[in-house]
């Protein structure tokens, strides 16, 4: 299923250096993105999939893949020969995960073969690594955001995964994500729900196809 959004956001939000990004959170608001719903602009089209919500961004597709229900499996913004994968999660409120995640991560990619290399983003530190798919070898470069009682992850591909300047719009759609965590509890790491839109979901039950949102 694809999800073409052509419509731009009115301009990326202004990059700042976020030392402690849970306290950034608890201040009057960050200067960008991933925000919390508490503190979203709302001033900008997005498309919402649950506890994600992701802005509309010039030539930037959303691709989703969703069981028979309508539960997202998987998210995936792509543009150009670039993309994004997204994962959301449920966090603590008192510490974030990405850390912890992150290590994780590259005890996972070191068993399978693959080294990762750390290194210092604009969101803080992220992996890099080089993995041997059935295409070939494949730059992947690991992002994580902590917020208030959740965590984004992102995995760029293409070369977006060697290059963060060439991430463009898609690092356009990160700045401008918002998350809903919702007020119930959830075990932490736990993956939070993401669902088609009602009236998409609606449609594909109904003939089998999955069209682009109104104003798409």
């Amino acid at each position: 299923m694809i999800f073409s959004r052509k419509r731009a956001d009115g301009g990326r939000h202004a990059r700042d250096e976020r030392a402690d990004v849970l306290d950034s959170h608890e201040a009057a608001g960050p200067a960008r993105g991933p925000y919390d719903m508490s503190e979203a602009p709302d001033d900008v089209q997005r498309l919402d999939l649950g506890s994600l919500h992701i802005p509309a961004v010039a030539g930037v597709e959303v691709r989703v893949q969703a069981d028979p229900q309508g539960v997202i499996q998987q998210v995936v913004l792509v543009h150009g020969d670039n993309a994004l994968q997204l994962g959301v999660f449920a966090a603590p409120r008192s510490e974030g995960i990405w850390d912890e995640v992150r290590e994780e991560i590259r005890q996972s990619l070191f068993s399978d073969g693959a080294a990762a290399q750390e290194v210092q983003g604009e969101y803080g530190p992220e992996l890099h690594a080089r993995v041997r798919t059935p295409d070939g070898l494949t730059d992947l470069r690991f992002i994580g955001i902590d917020g208030p009682r959740w965590m984004v992850r992102g995995v760029y591909q293409g070369a977006a995964a060697t290059d963060p300047d060439v991430a463009g719009p898609l690092a356009t759609c990160l700045d401008g994500l918002v998350v809903d965590r919702g007020q119930e509890a959830k075990p932490v790491r736990e993956p939070l729900p993401l669902r088609l839109p009602r009236e998409v979901a609606d449609q594909a039950e109904g003939d089998g196809t999955a069209p682009a949102p109104d104003g798409a």
